[in-house]
């Protein structure tokens, strides 16, 4: 599933929205979580996981084409918990 299949899912389940509504609906929930995420905070959504950011430490890499060793700095990525209500459903089924 992808953006376009969500909006078009909500907008069938919600037909008393336009389909305009509805994706402006979907963006700005990304957006804020986008925006929460970048400023450091975590999100919680319960029943289905939580999103945080961590911080991968700075290490020696390879340039898969040349083979010549690279520094990679410190990074920080997005990191996804799967909540026990998801996990138990996505196992049931």
């Amino acid at each position: 599933m992808n953006k376009s299949d969500l909006i078009e899912i909500l907008a069938k389940r919600l037909p008393s929205l336009a389909g305009r509504d509805v994706e402006v609906i979907v963006n700005t929930i990304f957006d804020s979580m986008s925006e929460a995420l970048k400023t450091g905070d975590r999100i919680e959504i319960r029943g289905f996981g939580s999103f945080e950011v961590r911080t991968r430490k700075p290490r020696l890499g390879r340039n898969p084409k040349t083979g010549m060793s690279v520094d990679v700095g410190e990074r920080r990525v997005p990191f996804f918990k799967v909540g026990k209500e998801l996990r138990e459903r996505v196992n049931r089924g």
